[in-house]
């Protein structure tokens, strides 16, 4: 059946199908340019009106009252006064107003800085040696502000961390048992985290750029106050015919924060821009944190998309630390050169408090690990969600589903898992199914399951408001939904409709929310059905930015959508991922993509990049996009392979199914006025290229889930950035053609139209890299040039290394679980290697609850490959059996003539092969994978 006769679903002449392409044509030339960015539905920082008064507004001028200062020596806490010197601005009063009646002398106080900080702040500082905290509060609000809930996993300063301190007349500073410390200068006000060695790791306000506009009533009409505070959008703002009505007047919050080592700036995703971010002051606008849902995003721009992580890190030959800016309000993050060497951030946020981590490192692993220790480390997903994953918008029916499913059969590629979009369901209505397309998902489901594949349908935020629908009366009965600045329930437009949506931020919403997961509540759905959150931002087609008005009212109507934007698309994916493991009995893991995303997103959930276009520039954009979310703990992440928007030439797709293989999360999707675009429909060679790209994300699996524990300990990613593993070359800073798997193979495809050949820089002096196709030597510290045919897409494992593989075969990572493994020993110049394998179900917490795994160290020296427990992962505490055997052992690097095998005290030869290129093979060596052996070679 032809392409078009598979988009069409039925039978068709020759001349209603051309009218049907000819339709089809039309209405994606009409539509999809449509659905591009327009630019002019999001805010710059001048139209925010506090990132416009703040970004430009004059030095502040705060001083510590050193006569307040105390600190707890044996926990590390220090709180002190911080007051603000500067000339208050006038007061205004009904009696007296104080502006002058002449219109010019009006004019000039507008234009004239008033200060807007609070005259006294709370200062709170906390450090336990390897993380410093600082909190800025006013001193004396009139109204509480919001502090971020839910995200840290830790009280930080519950845990004694001894200081001692020595003071003089000017500063005081506070040093940990490891040598690192704190410092804060009195006048003006300052704060240095500085190393054992004494070095400066971050200063704050070294520029004089804290800004903390006090909570205040408003002027009289007619004041000066009121006149310069109605000209700097202080009490209500207006922004493409929404009004924010802005009820507790301006709370904007800034601090400039230096990291002077730093030589790269790297993180605070989410952006469409280059993985080392570049200045911003005087040449754009900042980057701006603000979960907004874009169509068809622009490339190389500062702009806000669909997730936010307000963490920073600065790296430099000699460290890698970092900043975390807790604070869940718009946030725009200026980025600049610093006067003294290093660089420089100043971060401005709508309301909340001023609430900064400072990661000391000093290397990549230990700065991450620091901010896993506050925000928590990843989720270990289970085995199937790093399978491949084919979705679109929207597959129709269920017999259109068991079409797919047996097209991937029958052409012999791998999946695991089938998607569902929004058309599946009655009316947009979450958790039903369209009784005419779908009407039997229980076998659906079924016959997925019993070919080892999952499904995963499309759950969103916005409920349809229709009191016939369960889901949307028992919320409004119980008064579960967002409020409107009046107090009664907010409704805006989504895809169903007029629709209302639940506040995630209160427990009893996510209550009810897993209460509709529930397999008598979610009828249709089953053990093998999983959740995809989209539109979490939340989306609001009627809202200004497309999103949640500001002044919309959370928790009881207590907290402003403004100060909780950010999070609220966590809190959506958090309740959906505890519902999923609340069903299970005995549990097991759940699997949940969200689209938006905020720190701690990655203890429940994956994310992908959004909207992405069916371009070349999008699908080498996507690089650099996963490695910003990488670095911000953010290891389960993808992007949209083929490009979400449009159609992309059989080429593109195949380069991106081969680019994608290798990145933690590989999803093929499309917009449904794309064209069909499963991998058989473009013929060959482009079917067989790739099958094959599908192929080796499948035979790397061993690998991959072995990286996602690694990460579910310590929050290093499985794509990493290839200065993480060389951090001391400089030409690697700023790569972003080519990833990391892990420690052990370097990753460099096919990223522009017509490329032939891939000029990739292989670091470290000294090193050797193997061609993982060919095995060919390539020489560490210089550029390689590879051809690149439509099947090549190179990668390169790294000399040094022993890699898992499983090479058999198979059309699913279930069909996988009994395979044998092959096992790569990529030697180095010092003829040695080093590995590690995790094994464990794939799908329970038997491993994080029971310790029910297996963990192998592989090492090779002195001639000798041995496998043992892994002492690098905790011991495990209950027997996991597996059958799995070792069939194969490929080493590279040296050419050994002779081997015999160590098994259980008995010893005995094994077989060897050679293939024309000297390639030494260690056939069947009789030996479980579990086991500890020895392997001796003789050269």
């Amino acid at each position: 059946q032809s392409t078009w006769g598979l988009f069409s679903g039925r039978a068709m002449s020759d001349s209603l199908r051309l009218l049907s392409r000819l339709a089809l044509l039309a209405l994606v030339l009409v539509v999809v340019p449509a659905l591009a960015v327009d630019k002019t539905n999001f805010k710059t920082c001048s139209q925010a009106g506090f990132c416009g008064r703040v970004r430009d507004g004059p030095r502040s001028q705060f001083e510590v009252v050193a006569s307040s200062v105390v600190v707890d020596e044996a926990r590390g806490v220090l709180t002190a006064t911080v007051r603000n010197m500067a000339p208050p601005r006038p007061v205004a009063t009904e009696a007296s107003p104080d502006v002058s009646p002449d219109a010019e002398a009006a004019a000039a106080v507008v234009s004239a800085p008033m200060d807007n900080n609070a005259r006294e702040l709370a200062l709170k500082l906390v450090h336990d040696g390897t993380i410093g905290r600082l909190q800025l509060r006013e001193a004396a609000p009139l109204s509480p502000r919001y502090e971020v809930a839910d995200v840290l996993v830790r009280e930080f300063e519950s845990a004694a961390a001894p200081v001692t301190v020595v003071r003089d007349a000017a500063s005081i500073t506070m040093r940990s048992g490891s040598g690192s410390s704190v410092r804060v200068q009195f006048a003006p006000f300052v704060v240095d985290w500085l190393d054992a060695s004494g070095a400066v790791v971050v200063s704050a306000n070294r520029d004089s750029q804290l800004v903390f506009e006090d909570t205040r009533t408003k002027a009289p009409a007619g004041s000066s106050v009121a006149a310069y505070e109605d000209s700097k959008n202080m009490w209500t703002e207006s922004f493409k015919g929404s009004t924010d009505s802005k009820p507790q007047g301006p709370q904007a919050v800034a601090l400039d924060l230096a990291l002077p080592f730093a030589s790269t700036l790297h993180g605070i995703p989410e952006h469409a821009t280059t993985f080392a971010l570049q200045n911003t002051r005087g040449v754009s606008d900042p980057y701006r944190l603000y979960n907004l849902d874009v169509f068809e995003y622009e490339l190389n721009s500062e702009a806000a998309l669909y997730g936010s992580v307000p963490l920073l890190w600065g790296h430099s030959a000699k460290r890698t630390s970092g900043v975390f800016w807790l604070n869940a309000a718009e946030t725009w993050i200026d980025i600049d050169d610093a006067p003294s060497g290093g660089r420089v951030s100043r971060w401005i946020s709508e309301t909340g408090i001023i609430d900064v981590f400072v990661l000391f490192g000093p290397s990549v692993g230990d700065a991450l690990a620091q901010y896993a220790s506050l925000t928590g480390p990843s989720e270990l997903p289970p085995l199937f969600a790093i399978g491949f994953h084919q979705c679109r918008w929207n597959y129709r029916s269920e017999d259109d589903v068991a079409g797919v499913h047996a097209g991937f059969d029958s052409n012999d590629i791998p999946v695991d898992v089938f998607w569902l979009d929004i058309e599946h369901t009655d009316g947009k209505r979450y958790f039903t199914w369209d009784n005419v397309n779908f009407p039997h998902p229980e076998k659906m489901l079924a016959e997925l399951d019993s070919r080892g594949r999952k499904l995963v349908t499309i759950v969103d935020p916005h409920i349809k408001r229709d009191s016939n629908y369960r889901v949307y009366s028992e919320g409004r009965d119980n008064e579960l939904f967002i409020r409107n600045k009046d107090g009664a329930e907010f409704g805006g437009f989504c895809w169903p409709g007029d629709s209302a949506w639940p506040d995630f931020l209160s427990p009893r919403v996510r209550e009810y929310w897993a209460a509709q997961f529930r397999y008598e509540s979610y009828r249709g759905s089953g053990r093998s059905l999983f959740v995809w959150n989209d539109m979490n931002e939340p989306s609001v087609f009627s809202g200004p930015e497309i999103t949640m008005p500001k002044d919309a009212l959370h928790l009881g109507g207590t907290v402003e959508h403004r100060a909780v934007h950010n999070v609220y698309g966590m809190q959506v994916h958090r309740a959906t991922a505890e519902a999923l493991r609340a069903r299970e009995t005995p549990g097991r893991r759940s699997f949940v993509l969200t689209r938006a995303f905020f720190a701690g997103s990655q203890r429940t959930a994956a994310v992908w990049t959004g909207d992405n276009a069916a371009q070349w520039s999008h699908l080498a954009a996507s690089i650099p996009m996963l490695l910003a979310h990488s670095i911000a703990g953010i290891p389960f992440i993808g992007a949209d392979v083929g490009g979400f928007f449009g159609d992309p030439s059989p080429t593109l797709l195949a380069r991106w199914h081969q680019a994608a293989a290798l990145q933690p999360f590989m999803r093929a999707h499309a917009h449904i006025d794309t064209k069909r675009r499963e991998p058989w429909l473009f013929g060959e060679p482009y079917l067989s290229v790739i099958r094959a790209a599908i192929r080796r994300r499948y035979a790397f699996l061993p690998l991959m889930y072995t990286l996602f524990e690694e990460s579910s300990r310590t929050l290093m990613p499985p794509m990493r950035a290839l200065w993480f593993e060389f951090p001391e070359d400089p030409r690697t800073f700023a790569v972003e053609t080519a990833f990391m798997l892990g420690r052990s193979v370097l990753v460099a495809p096919v990223l522009e139209e017509g490329q032939t050949s891939v000029s990739v820089f292989l670091p470290g002096r000294g090193a050797v890299w193997y061609d993982i196709d060919t095995y060919a030597a390539y020489d560490g510290d210089a550029t390689a040039f590879i051809a690149t045919p439509l099947e090549k897409s190179p990668a390169f494992f790294r000399g040094g290394a022993v890699v898992p593989l499983k090479l058999r075969a198979r059309r699913s990572s279930t069909a996988m679980a009994a395979d044998p493994y092959t096992l790569i020993v990529a030697l180095d110049r010092g003829l040695t290697a080093s590995g590690s394998l995790y094994i464990d179900d794939g799908a329970t917490f038997d491993a994080q609850e029971r310790g029910a795994f297996v963990a192998r160290a592989f090492a090779f020296s002195n001639g000798v490959l041995t496998s043992s427990a892994d002492s690098a992962r905790p011991s495990p505490k209950t027997p996991f059996h597996t059958t799995e055997r070792i069939e194969r052992i490929i080493v590279l690097g040296a050419q050994p003539v002779a081997a015999s095998i160590t098994v259980g005290g008995k010893t005995s030869a094994l077989e060897l092969t050679r293939d024309r290129n000297g390639i030494v093979t260690v056939r069947d060596p009789r030996v479980l994978v579990s086991d500890d052996f020895s392997i001796a070679f003789t050269f």
